[in-house]
């Protein structure tokens, strides 16, 4: 795939409105996420299948997505102040997030969950490495806000703990 397609796929992609789409080919992983709370940026992520991982940015293609992007923050502003008397537990790394040991097993937490200071969350795998992830305070797990085997940034919120 050549630097035109993809930048093709970008404008498509952002004319659809759409906020992340995946795009495998035989030896190509592309992941185009757009609308980004943090700056209305369109991030573009190829992989070569045998290559380590490269991470391109570009800028966003049309004027709409600011405003989107300024959208998302309002709707979310009054949520934040509901949340405010949980603790976040946030990811320590970058790498795909996990709830289970192994796909044959059943999640480290559910939703319910009374969890102690120091027990396992998930695991984050980084670089072919699992990291488990445990938690910081002791409490009851009232929200996963992160799919399993989704990919997730340094400090993204992972779980909400209600310490009391």
């Amino acid at each position: 795939m050549d630097l035109k397609e993809i930048q093709n796929l970008i404008k498509f992609v952002a004319k659809s409105g759409a906020s992340e789409v995946k795009l495998e080919m035989d030896d190509v992983k592309i992941t185009i996420k757009t609308g980004s709370e943090d700056d209305g940026k369109t991030y573009v992520q190829q992989i070569p299948m045998n290559m380590p991982q490269q991470q391109m940015q570009q800028a966003p293609q049309n004027q709409q997505q600011q405003p989107q992007a300024q959208a998302s923050e309002e709707t979310q502003a009054p949520k934040a102040n509901d949340d405010d008397k949980y603790v976040t537990i946030k990811s320590p790394i970058i790498g795909t997030f996990y709830r289970k040991p192994s796909p044959d097993k059943k999640a480290f937490v559910e939703v319910g969950s009374e969890v102690k200071e120091g027990d396992v969350l998930c695991t984050i795998e980084a670089m072919k490495l699992f990291n488990e992830i445990e938690s910081e305070v002791s409490g009851k797990i009232v929200k996963v806000l992160v799919d399993d085997s989704s990919p997730v940034e340094f400090d993204q919120p992972l779980f909400l703990v209600d310490p009391s």
